[in-house]
């Protein structure tokens, strides 16, 4: 028996199994394990555990301490204990920490989620990830209105301090050395020194407690790039079309820490030139340029994988 029969064969007994595992259960019942099982059935190395957070144990994190940020974090482990000893809390909060099973939702900010009254299905979940500056005030008919973490970095934070959320984690997800000393001067209120190095403006100030301050496990990065993506390794450095998306970043996040994942607001159709590239600008579609950083067009066929093997619910239909 050939090795793909033998995979095909396996694939589809555990198929089986978890329809009849699943099955049972009623609509809107979270269904507990059952992403990773899904998971596992697309990608057979997939592990579940895998901290959302770093906590005071990171050094011990193989997978992450031999590489520098994104996907690692050597030579600025000094730099994050100090945040770490400060920010004292690393889970969601005792609440959903406690929870048998989580239904989790990663919320893009694609424009394709414009008018179509998705708010109080978004806001049903336990768990509603967002990501950088997309707001919520003003939108919450088509994007809900609960926040539970917002995933950012340096670059993509919120700027008007007034326009952060009242109650939601501040999840910072590191892409190069310099973002953990941005972090650190948010952490400790110090006026933030020198900007050069940034590759556009800066929050200056992020109005949080450092008790809702959280540091985004840096294996998530690595994880979607090399394992999922397929981007290339370029000897575990940041290069050229290498870093995934932070919407595939929170995807990969969760497929690890949640049960049940949905997604909304994902998806760019470049055949619709005019349609609105976010829900909350004018910006069109076509504005988008060939990506340095990213490889969309491998991105989304990871994306679609998951949907296809209903891994991800995708709201929307955009992927």
């Amino acid at each position: 028996m050939s090795t793909l029969v033998l995979a095909r064969a396996l694939a589809s007994a555990r198929s089986q199994e978890l329809t009849y595992k699943y099955g049972n259960l009623s609509d809107g019942v979270c269904k507990p394990g059952y992403a990773a099982a899904k998971m596992t059935a697309i990608y057979p190395k997939f592990i579940k555990p895998a901290p959302m957070f770093l906590d005071r144990n990171f050094k011990r994190l193989a997978k992450v301490n031999s590489y520098l940020p994104p996907f690692g974090f050597k030579t600025q482990e000094r730099i994050i204990d100090s945040i770490l000893t400060t920010t004292k809390n690393y889970g969601l909060g005792e609440q959903l920490d406690s929870r048998s099973c989580k239904r989790c939702i990663i919320v893009g900010n694609g424009g394709i989620l414009s008018n179509k009254s998705l708010g109080s299905r978004i806001d049903e979940y336990d768990v509603v990830v967002r990501l950088n500056e997309a707001p919520v005030s003003g939108y919450g008919k088509d994007v809900g209105t609960k926040t539970t973490m917002r995933i950012t970095y340096p670059e993509g934070a919120i700027q008007k301090p007034d326009s952060y959320e009242k109650d939601s984690l501040f999840v910072f997800s590191a892409f190069k050395p310099l973002d953990f000393k941005w972090l650190r001067q948010m952490v400790f209120k110090e006026k933030l020194k020198g900007t050069e190095g940034f590759w556009k403006s800066v929050a200056h100030y992020v109005p949080r407690e450092p008790t809702e301050i959280r540091i985004l496990n840096p294996y998530f990065i690595q994880e979607a790039a090399f394992q999922f993506i397929g981007l290339p390794f370029n000897n575990g450095l940041m290069g050229k079309g290498n870093i995934p998306t932070l919407g595939t970043v929170a995807i990969t996040m969760a497929l690890h820490n949640c049960d049940e994942v949905a997604v909304a607001g994902f998806g760019y159709d470049m055949n619709t030139p005019h349609a609105p590239l976010h829900y909350y600008e004018t910006v069109k579609m076509s504005a988008i340029k060939e990506s340095w950083t990213h490889n969309i067009a491998k991105e989304k066929e990871f994306l679609r994988k998951l949907v296809r093997a209903n891994v991800i619910t995708d709201l929307t239909n955009g992927i």
